[in-house]
């Protein structure tokens, strides 16, 4: 059995040490693994993008606003290739269009756009007389406008986007790059330039956030407890910031849980107190819920002090991804328990 379950958290003699180790023995870092994503693109995929594009351009030769809209008609993923190409964000993508052409962009729309050019990648989809469409048509000709004007600047203290291996001077940069690749060199400084999986995971850093809400909402689930999850900025009576969640209600808590995956130190002090702000709330109140912290990360396996002083205010009741399986009959959350 855990020992931090069964310390007595008032004794003033309480050796925290082997309860921290504990703690810190089931933590694991999940930099290394992210969620794919409904809209996670694959590098066959890619490819196929990457091929409709260097066709419908005659191997970058004919680079235009009509034959880019060509392939992405075709193999919507091509949108995603010459976005890249170009090394824009889709809200870069956005304001250069706003800046440089007559059709307004938000970023919002210019995210929608990408998103749903991924989770169709390969289904036809010809341009028609939307607005959607529209923005589109006016997002290519921006970029092509871009690409063909290659880098402007000479002012030796700016860096321009465009100056990579194959868009420095334009078209004559691309095409030589498309017909004889890239040394393994350049192909490894462009990457330390870009971060590997950069862009995805941005994509999906609210799935990589919710890992730790998932767990705790399928243990609840299974063993068919009521609780209530909050919305963010939520305003609960009672609470300066409301709790991820609240086992049944907040009318009548028995419960209140904080999860948090994080990989930074920063970040998980403070949600550790954010965790003892929700223990002075409850004593100050003269309640007697349980107040408990679901967590996971390496960012909390930096500061012993930290770990201390959660273990404090939850009297022990920290639970990680490994541990998680004992969030029910380690709290006071077992009363509400039906299965």
């Amino acid at each position: 059995m855990s020992l931090r379950f069964d310390a007595d958290y008032s004794d003033p003699l309480l050796v925290f040490d082997p309860l921290i180790d504990e703690v810190f023995a089931e933590l694991k870092s999940s930099f290394l693994e992210m969620p794919r994503g409904e809209s996670f693109i694959d590098y066959a995929t890619f490819e196929k993008g990457y091929q409709t594009l260097k066709r419908s351009t005659n191997d970058f030769v004919d680079i235009t606003a009509a034959t880019v809209e060509t392939a992405v008609a075709e193999a919507p993923i091509a949108w995603v290739v010459f976005r890249t190409i170009l090394a824009f964000t889709p809200p870069e993508w956005a304001y250069i269009t706003t800046e440089s052409t007559d059709v307004f962009v938000d970023q919002g729309v210019a995210r929608s756009i990408d998103r749903n050019m991924r989770l169709q990648p390969l289904t036809p989809h010809p341009l028609g007389s939307t607005l959607t469409d529209q923005r589109i048509r006016a997002m290519i000709a921006a970029g092509v406008q871009v690409l063909l004007g290659g880098v402007d600047t000479t002012v030796p203290t700016l860096l321009h986007r465009l100056d990579k291996a194959d868009t420095k001077d334009g078209i004559k940069s691309l095409q030589p790059i498309a017909d004889l690749g890239v040394p393994y060199p350049i192909l490894l400084y462009e990457r330390f330039l870009g971060r590997p999986f950069a862009s995805h995971r941005d994509s999906v850093s609210e799935l990589v956030g919710e890992v730790v809400e998932s767990a705790v909402k399928d243990v609840l689930t299974i063993a068919k407890v009521s609780f209530r999850e909050t919305k963010r900025a939520e305003r609960i009576t009672g609470f300066d910031q409301a709790p991820d969640f609240i086992v049944p209600d907040e009318f009548n808590p028995v419960a209140i849980i904080e999860a948090k995956l994080t990989e930074d130190d920063g970040t998980a002090r403070d949600k550790v107190t954010r965790v003892q702000r929700l223990r002075t709330l409850r004593d100050e109140a003269g309640h007697d819920y349980d107040v408990i912290a679901c967590i996971a990360g390496r960012g909390f396996k930096v500061r012993r002090e930290d770990m201390r002083r959660l273990l404090q205010a939850t009297n022990g009741r920290v639970f990680t991804l490994t541990s998680m399986h004992l969030l029910i009959e380690q709290s006071r959350i077992r009363e509400y328990r039906t299965r």
